[in-house]
């Protein structure tokens, strides 16, 4: 049985939540509040909210955990192509949290295979803007043409950063951003991005499962560790991933 969380109770040992077996593999907890801070006393220990509308707040702790090394993103020969031309191409940008909760609400529109619907509720939009608001929460935006057409948003904590959720209205327009935001974190040492839960797309960008007890230990020296600041980069950071292996001679050159 899972614990019902009061507004003033810690979250039980992540060791606790349901197992492979049960319908519910990695569900610890559950709530009425999301508040910031349960949102953050949740990613320090390795814990996420994920639930439809009309469900409590539901808490999870995968195991193993999804996390993507920023260095290893996956860059096909088709896709570096891709990139070299957005360095070109005065048309696309790369801009940092020009409208955060545009980039969310963007995310929450963005029809998914296996999903019914979205878990990014208003409620969810609104803890995590507060968190933009503290300068926890950022997001990542691929423009065109002057049009946002796609991006990604996350926590950041240290050198720790937490995937939430993409959107593309463009082909590859998600993936340009996540690129951008991989060379970025990497030339701030920051060694994993948690992708929080197992699939073939996030598999197919370079991601891998890892035990929970490997990711938690990282989270507490990773997230533990000083902020980035200033949190600003533009397309640049794209021209890591351009030479002929997926990366350039030297991370943010021309």
């Amino acid at each position: 049985m899972i614990t019902w969380l009061d507004p003033q109770d810690p979250f039980p040992p992540v060791d606790r939540a349901l197992g492979p077996a049960s319908d519910a593999p990695g569900l610890l907890a559950a709530s009425r509040d999301l508040t910031p801070q349960r949102l953050l006393l949740a990613y320090r220990q390795g814990i996420f909210p994920w639930y439809s509308e009309g469900q409590p707040v539901l808490w999870w702790s995968t195991d193993p955990r999804m996390v993507l090394t920023p260095s290893a993103l996956k860059v096909s020969a088709t896709f570096r192509k891709t990139l070299r031309r957005v360095l070109r191409d005065p048309d696309w940008e790369i801009r940092v949290d020009d409208n955060f909760v545009a980039v969310m609400r963007a995310c929450a529109m963005t029809r998914r295979d296996g999903q019914l619907g979205t878990w990014i509720t208003d409620e969810i939009i609104a803890a995590y803007t507060a968190l933009h608001r503290l300068g926890l929460a950022h997001s990542v935006e691929a423009w065109y043409q002057g049009e946002r057409v796609g991006g990604l948003y996350g926590v950041a904590l240290g050198r720790m950063f937490y995937g939430e959720s993409m959107f593309a209205h463009r082909t590859d327009a998600s993936k340009i951003a996540l690129a951008a935001l991989c060379g970025f974190l990497d030339s701030h040492g920051v060694t994993m991005i948690d992708c929080q839960q197992e699939t073939d797309h996030l598999a197919s960008l370079g991601a891998a499962p890892i035990p929970r007890s490997t990711f938690i230990a990282h989270v507490r020296a990773a997230a533990g560790a000083g902020a980035i600041e200033p949190w600003r980069f533009d397309k640049r950071e794209l021209a890591r991933w351009t030479g002929p292996n997926g990366h350039a001679d030297a991370p943010g050159a021309a």
